[in-house]
Order: C-alpha cells, then sequence, then structure tokens
C-alpha cells in the first residue's frame, strides 16, 4: 500500500497526516512551526513519530502566494524550494497549492454531512463553482472542469477587490474604512478582523465608544443580541457577504454553486442563515432570477484543505 504525505501550513502551526491508496487520511498531527528550520525538517519529525512511514507523494497547502520553486510564508520564518523538500523527503512528486486553492479543491469530494444548504436551486452539472471563505483574511477561489473530467481550481487574490456599497449606510461605513486604510478591499471588513473594522466604523458613525477589541467579543454580543452595535456589524458583514457572493458567481457564472467556508460561518451558522445574506446575494437588479437559480452551501467540514490536498495526491 503506498501512501501520500499531506501538510496544512499556516503561520503558527503546521498540521500533517497520511492518506492512504484509497483516499483515507490518517491521524494528523500539529507541530510549531518555529521548532523546526522548514518544512522537511518538520516532515520528518513527523514521519518518525508515524514509524518511520516512506510516503510516495506529497501535497502541501501554504497560507501564502504561490508563484514559482520558492515558497515564503506570509507569516511565518520558512522559506523553502519545492524541489528540495520534495528530494530531502524522498517523495516523486510534490504538490504545494495555497491553502484555499486547497479549500476550493475540496468541495466535488465533501458529502452531505459537512455541507448545509442555503436557497436555490440544484446545481448545473459541470458549471464552474465559486469557492469563498472569512477567516483570517478572505480566500476566494473557483473551480472550472478541465478537458479531462478534472476540477481544476482558480488560484486568486479576490478577496483584496474593492468593497462596493449597496445603500448609504454602507457607503458611509466604508468611508469610514477608507479614512483609515485608503483602499477598503472585501478582506478589510469580510475576515475575522474585518468584522472588529465593522463594528469599530458603525461605532465612529453613530458617536458611540467602541468598548470591544476583538472579533470574538464583537461576534459573540452580537449573537446574543447583548451589543446593539456588534449586532449591526454582525448584520453588515452577513449581507456584504452575500454582496461578494453574488459578485462572484455572476463573474465565474457559477451555476454549479457558491460554496462558503472558512472558520468563522460554522460558529455562527443559526445566525447566519436567519440573515439577509441570501436576499443581498440575489440582489443583482436584472440578474436576480438568474442568481434565484445559483445554491449556496455553507461548509461545516472541520479540514477541507486535507480533503483537497487528498485529492490532489490521488491524481499523481
Amino acid at each position: 500500500m503506498s501512501l501520500s504525505l499531506i501538510a496544512d501550513m499556516g503561520g503558527t502551526n503546521v498540521r500533517f497526516a497520511l492518506v492512504d491508496d484509497a483516499g483515507v487520511i490518517g491521524p494528523d498531527m500539529v507541530m510549531q512551526c518555529a521548532d523546526f528550520a522548514g518544512p522537511d525538517d518538520a516532515a520528518q519529525a513527523f514521519l518518525a513519530a508515524r514509524d518511520g512511514a516512506r510516503p510516495e507523494r506529497g501535497a502541501f497547502a501554504v497560507a501564502s502566494p504561490i508563484t514559482g520553486d520558492m515558497v515564503e510564508m506570509t507569516n511565518s520564518a520558512w522559506r523553502f524550494s519545492v524541489h528540495h523538500v520534495q528530494r530531502q523527503l524522498g517523495l516523486s512528486s510534490l504538490r504545494v497549492v495555497n491553502d484555499f486553492t486547497a479549500t476550493a479543491l475540496s468541495v466535488p469530494h465533501l458529502g452531505p454531512s459537512h455541507l448545509l444548504k442555503l436557497g436555490g436551486a440544484e446545481p448545473v452539472a459541470g458549471a464552474p463553482i465559486a469557492v469563498l471563505g472569512p477567516g483570517t483574511g478572505l480566500g476566494v477561489s473557483g473551480l472550472v472542469m478541465g478537458g479531462d473530467g478534472r476540477w481544476q481550481a482558480l488560484a486568486t487574490e479576490g478577496g483584496h477587490v474593492t468593497m462596493a456599497a449597496t445603500d448609504d449606510f454602507e457607503a458611509a461605513v466604508l468611508a469610514q474604512l477608507r479614512r483609515r486604510f485608503g483602499h477598503v478591499s472585501a478582506e478589510r471588513v469580510l475576515s475575522g478582523p474585518g468584522l472588529l473594522n465593522l463594528y469599530e466604523a458603525v461605532a465612529a458613525l453613530q458617536g458611540s465608544p467602541a468598548s470591544y477589541s476583538t472579533a470574538e467579543a464583537v461576534s459573540s454580543h452580537g449573537l446574543d443580541g447583548s451589543c446593539p452595535l456588534c449586532r449591526q456589524a454582525l448584520s453588515l458583514f452577513f449581507v456584504m457577504l452575500g454582496s461578494v457572493a453574488g459578485n462572484l458567481a455572476l463573474t465565474l457564472g457559477a451555476r454549479g454553486g457558491v460554496y462558503v467556508a472558512g472558520g468563522i460561518l460554522p460558529r455562527m451558522a443559526q445566525a447566519f442563515f436567519a440573515s439577509d445574506f441570501r436576499r443581498r446575494f440575489e440582489a443583482k437588479g436584472r440578474f436576480a432570477g438568474y442568481l434565484s437559480a445559483v445554491p449556496t452551501w455553507l461548509v461545516t467540514h472541520p479540514e477541507p484543505a486535507f480533503a483537497g490536498l487528498a485529492a490532489l495526491t490521488s491524481e499523481g
């Protein structure tokens, strides 16, 4: 039985696991990046802990743009050559992709237990799929069917598109944020830090003190209704996400559906489903009817990047 090595590398931690021929992912191990000189050293320590397992292939997801053989981690001191790591680990192949690209690649392999549907009709088979996810940043990708019948993930930086307002209040919020940041991208409002930005902007516009300094506090007090400013910021978060998701669906022609991933929304799924996300998603004037048929799902899988990496290793 051959094995593949998969890894999800963030700025602080790296998570390793082995995948067998059937695509079954074994127990994972989380390690501190700072404890190792690079991913090859960390991987060798992981493999030693797995009785000296010798995987044949590898697939790594990294929180960084992938532009060539050299990978420089955005929030880590690790800087490495893909070919060097491949040689050090004795792998016949090593695929390295952006972490959200790996998340996007997981979508065709997710089962009903990891998806919650929110509106729309049935997906059109083989049509493009949109994937986005607010977390530490805003990941944006898409899936298109290749000529070989395999899904290809688009490596994009769509989280940095300019955020647009749909009404006067949103325009005032974005104007407030422009005074702080200059350019206000979608990520500036649709991420963990973005939720805090929204809260601080709403507080400033209403002349109220910003009592909370973390996204966790804003979401907590917004969800339980104990703070009207937090509740308003959370409502803005949901509808602005609907605007961006609708834009992405139109841009890609995503009649295969829109999947919302990331670590934030599964923790507040009930509030998300009760929000105006879907109404705003469809609010595109003459194309409201087009979008009303496009299904949207919330991805609840705990490690979607691992599922995407496992699929990558099966391609050889």
